[in-house]
């Protein structure tokens, strides 16, 4: 009979042992799963986020390219105006500042970001002369 307790005992100790082994694994394998998996998610929220900044960039460009059309086309024109497109929109000023000077600011956005850039244009006869295109930020 004492030889059954001590066998029984030994059993019992050594099962809440491996059981509270398994637990523990189990715990930091879930915890490292979950870390892996919201690591996983901020990455693609990064990606989404200069996804999204780089269409923001085209849209900008597309617009100060138009607004480089309407001064083309219209040596004139003072003035803005804005574009729509499926993914975001942008809007352009042109503004005098002398002589053929021209100053061009570009705004693209998509979804929430934004990118500008600023255009300074020297000469518009005979042909169109830009001096500086640069992203500028908004502060």
């Amino acid at each position: 009979m004492q030889h059954f307790r001590i066998i029984r005992q030994w059993y019992t100790e050594d099962g809440y042992a491996a059981l509270l082994g398994v637990l523990v694994i189990g715990a930091v394998t879930a915890l490292a799963t979950v870390s892996i998996l919201l690591s996983g998610m901020q990455s693609s929220r990064t990606s989404f986020a200069f996804q999204q900044s780089a269409q923001a960039q085209s849209l900008a460009d597309a617009c100060a390219e138009e607004a480089l059309q309407v001064i083309r086309d219209e040596v004139s024109y003072i003035g803005s105006d804005s574009l729509s497109f499926e993914t975001g929109s942008c809007n352009y000023t042109v503004s005098f500042r002398n002589g053929q000077n021209r100053a061009i600011t570009a705004e693209g956005f998509v979804g929430s970001m934004v990118r500008k850039i600023e255009i300074n244009i020297s000469q518009i006869n005979p042909e169109i002369t830009v001096d500086s295109w640069q992203e500028v930020a908004d502060f």
